[in-house]
């Protein structure tokens, strides 16, 4: 996780294209390979796209938090080795959990993806207009924003999450490529409107939403914080520029308390949820990092597949 931070923001870094189908492993395995690649004339043949898809894939990169910029260059980061390594975890992005762990990863990235940040963590209506949405967006930059920005660029921001989220509607005259929806599109937390403007992302009790992706974003939220120990309203709601799993999963309420218990279940050892003087609170009985908990669960995963 990365918190927000006034003078760390970033926005229209993706070249408008959103996230696709195959792109961090591409772009994870052709920097293993050269870690220059993404400045060299190469780039494009090498990952088989145009140029500013090259940038688009760096940048997904950058704000899925598997490598990390500094400057031109990159480095990887641990969790992007785990995972997108040649003996990675799931580098080919099979596991349904590690699909919404990168959305968490990238909704909880305040610094490289400010935009999605915001929408999932501070914007709550569960039904809106794109324009309605760039405005909040913009309003909320204005007071918390400190780096410069430009409105047009918010208003780019804003399409691109409702694109790369939303399925989308193949339209006579539209070229392919833009009708190749976003794997985050299958998550389901945004749906596009059937008619008229209004696009809708409510809260749900997600059932479907894998504990382990759900139990990585609490872990890593516990980390951030530097705490043992959280009342379930900070896990559901986000506080002190710290993501929410609650928020960034859009669970409700109760969704947010079941996926606690579940957490509770599957690492008892781990994992406690108790109530004190009428406050439910999360507690860590044990020092756990969010990548032990991924390879548990990978450990699991892949003898399951094995044994299929």
């Amino acid at each position: 996780m990365i918190p927000l931070n006034q003078h760390r923001a970033a926005f229209g870094r993706h070249e408008t294209f959103p996230l696709r189908f195959g792109w961090l492993t591409k772009g994870f395995a052709a920097w293993c390979d050269n870690s220059e690649i993404f400045d060299q004339d190469d780039s494009t043949v090498v990952l088989g796209v145009g140029k500013n898809m090259v940038n688009a894939i760096k940048y997904w990169m950058t704000a899925a938090q598997i490598v990390a910029a500094h400057g031109a260059s990159v480095s990887e980061t641990e969790l992007g080795r785990a995972m997108f390594a040649k003996d990675g975890w799931d580098r080919y992005v099979e596991d349904d959990s590690t699909l919404w762990l990168l959305h968490w990863l990238i909704a909880s990235n305040a610094a490289d993806a400010t935009a999605t940040y915001w929408f999932f963590n501070h914007f709550h209506k569960p039904e809106f207009a794109a324009p309605e949405v760039a405005k909040a967006l913009e309003e909320f930059c204005r007071e918390k924003i400190s780096t410069r920005f430009s409105a047009s660029t918010l208003k780019h921001d804003v399409a691109l999450i409702l694109r790369m989220y939303q399925r989308s509607e193949v339209a006579r005259g539209v070229p392919l490529e833009d009708t190749l929806d976003s794997p985050l599109s299958l998550l389901g937390l945004v749906q596009a409107p059937s008619t008229g403007r209004v696009h809708q992302s409510r809260p749900s009790p997600r059932p479907r939403l894998p504990i382990a992706a759900f139990g990585y974003a609490v872990l890593d939220l516990l980390a951030a914080m530097g705490q043992s120990a959280l009342p379930v309203e900070k896990i559901s709601r986000a506080t002190a520029g710290y993501a929410a799993p609650g928020a960034v999963f859009r669970l409700t309420d109760d969704g947010t308390i079941t996926k606690l218990e579940e957490l509770v279940r599957w690492m008892p050892e781990t994992f406690e949820l108790r109530e004190t003087a009428g406050i439910h609170q999360i507690y860590l009985l044990r020092q756990m990092k969010p990548l032990e908990l991924l390879g548990h669960h990978y450990s699991q995963y892949g003898s399951l597949k094995e044994a299929a």
